[in-house]
């Protein structure tokens, strides 16, 4: 065996969605804040995306957790998503997946019956809280980036479904809130695959029309997700967060379920204090607690709490031989579609 790179990385699953969480290998990443670094890797340098990414040592489900030397002082840890489509600011899932192996695996010592791990993300600091017992991290509290609608009730014009109503929103990066009704579906196991091609066609057209710029930090715009939504006979919103290349999220989606309490917020239906239940398209829950106001750049804010549990289930090492034909990976459309 003869390796030119290696990396380490911690498995780790949040309510079923996987973020192996990258423990050595990668020393740190060009740029001076972490909107650099992320900037860097979606614009200068992507190669470590994608090898880890693509086959034939990864796959379209699930993501990479980058942990960075943090360029602020207050935060343990910079914190970078890495996906098959490309390098993102923040994740919900895949913060508690980052936070679980920290500590799990003795990189911040554990103190019961909680520790305070903060991550330094491109959408700024996310404190996180884990209520841990018997060296094992049982819940993760996430007091996420502020979340705003940038636009309520957009349309977009489609020749599969007609006229299409979404809420674009900002909890950690964009999204496109669709009530799933509109295109024919539900959200449950069964229809994962037409709902995973839905949303990214989705994605895409109104992607293509909507800019979906951050109003302080450019390293944030673009439309990352389309979320499907449904509200259950008990309340909660039932999610589907659809990724590129075309894949359902198993997780109800931390920054997703931010954007839709943003919503709630905008509609005035929530107070300081409430809580709504998001559940995901195998019935995995999270929580999240809506905390108060504020504004980003013109927008009126909200401050959110979401928590979840997650599981670490393997510890791989990742090599390259710099004699592999597929140093940057490959992807072919029977696995990752069109």
């Amino acid at each position: 065996m003869h390796w030119n790179r290696t990396l380490q990385t911690v498995d780790v699953h949040c309510a079923g969605e996987i973020g192996r969480v990258i423990t050595a290998g990668v020393l740190d990443i060009p740029g001076a804040t972490m909107a650099d670094k992320l900037n860097h890797l979606n614009k200068v340098d992507d190669s470590l995306r994608r090898l880890l990414c693509s086959e034939p040592r990864s796959g379209p489900a699930g993501s990479f957790c980058l942990l960075l030397p943090p360029t602020l002082p207050e935060t343990d840890a910079g914190f970078i998503v890495l996906q098959p489509d490309q390098a993102h600011a923040m994740s919900g899932s895949n913060a508690m997946c980052a936070v679980t192996a920290i500590l799990e695996t003795g990189m911040k010592p554990m103190q019961e019956p909680e520790t305070v791990v903060t991550l330094d993300t491109a959408a700024g600091p996310v404190r996180a809280v884990a209520a841990c017992k018997n060296g094992k991290v049982t819940r993760v509290t996430l007091d996420m980036p502020p979340a705003f609608v940038a636009r309520k009730a957009a349309l977009i014009e489609t020749e599969a479904w007609g006229d299409v109503t979404y809420d674009l929103c900002f909890g950690g990066v964009f999204y496109a809130l669709v009530d799933v009704d509109q295109i024919g579906l539900t959200i449950v196991p069964e229809t994962a695959r037409a709902l995973a091609e839905a949303g990214v066609a989705l994605r895409s057209l109104i992607a293509a029309a909507e800019p979906a710029l951050h109003p302080t930090t450019p390293a944030l715009d673009g439309l990352a997700y389309v979320m499907f939504r449904s509200t259950e006979p008990d309340g909660a919103i039932r999610t589907c967060t659809t990724l590129r290349p075309g894949r359902a999220d198993r997780s109800p989606c931390g920054t997703g379920s931010s954007s839709q309490m943003a919503v709630a917020y905008a509609d005035g239906l929530v107070q300081p204090g409430d809580r709504r239940i998001s559940r995901s398209i195998i019935g995995g829950e999270f929580v999240t607690e809506f905390r108060g106001e504020t504004v980003v750049g013109p927008f009126k804010a909200v401050r959110n709490r979401v928590s979840g549990q997650c599981w670490i289930y393997a510890i791989t090492q990742v090599g390259l031989d710099p004699s592999d034909p597929f140093p940057h990976g490959f992807t072919l459309s029977d696995t990752w579609g069109g």
